[in-house]
């Protein structure tokens, strides 16, 4: 696993950037998974300026979101529904065919499992895989003690995952279910990415890469991908032993 280290949170976004263009300008029809979240909030930014710019064309792009809160509406501005249109498809006018996401109001969450699998299979695979990490070493609602032979899944969230997830909300929220993509769908993508910065993210980090790979440490198993990059400000790497 490749290990790139940036003097900052805006140097590390600039970078993550140019791979995806440069992935959308080499195959337009490329497959991405994308986060919600604070950590990629500014790499989302800076890619729309950088489509508008450079004249990217996106439009035969497919888009997949990682992961969705269960029983929040898309309508929430907590939504991982709600980051992904405002900060990434409606700047870019992506079409709704082109757009797969949770959706955590759904009466039957096992076929939303389904639907998002089947998905991805016609869709070839995924090309590109931009995860953040939690607090607690999760790659998006994949919690500790999660199998890493599941493919989309639902599951019972962390306390750290729920208390942390209150700063996305106006108002003290319950969030006890996520539903996901699965950490089988991150070692079958082709390219991988894993983005972390500021010192609050270093203790993890270090975890992530100096202790043994183990379910109960979910980012840990993103060693075992043949093509993935933690990319990370120097804050976030301060704790690491290489660094």
């Amino acid at each position: 696993m490749q290990t790139c280290i940036f003097k900052d949170y805006q140097s590390l976004s600039i970078k993550v950037v140019q791979e995806i263009a440069q992935l959308v300008i080499t195959k337009p029809d490329a497959v991405i998974c994308l986060p919600s979240g604070e950590t990629p909030r500014l790499t989302c930014t800076l890619l729309v300026e950088k489509a508008h710019a450079e004249k990217i064309d996106f439009s035969r792009v497919t888009f997949f979101g990682l992961d969705e809160w269960i029983g929040i509406p898309p309508q929430n501005e907590g939504s991982g529904n709600y980051f992904f249109y405002s900060n990434v498809f409606a700047p870019l006018k992506i079409a709704r065919a082109k757009i797969h996401l949770f959706d955590g109001m759904a009466d039957d969450l096992s076929n939303e499992c389904r639907k998002m699998d089947l998905a991805i299979a016609a869709a070839g695979g995924i090309d590109l895989m931009l995860v953040g990490i939690g607090m607690n070493g999760h790659i998006g609602f994949n919690e500790p003690g999660t199998s890493p032979n599941y493919y989309s899944h639902v599951i019972d969230l962390d306390k750290i995952t729920t208390s942390v997830g209150q700063k996305y909300f106006k108002q003290a929220t319950v969030l006890g279910k996520g539903i996901t993509i699965g950490l089988k769908h991150l070692l079958e993508s082709k390219r991988v990415l894993v983005i972390a910065n500021g010192i609050k993210k270093a203790n993890i980090i270090k975890k992530m890469m100096e202790e043994e790979i183990s379910e109960m440490l979910p980012a840990s198993i993103v060693r075992k991908h043949f093509n993935a990059a933690l990319m990370i400000d120097e804050e976030a790497a301060s704790l690491y032993g290489k660094y």
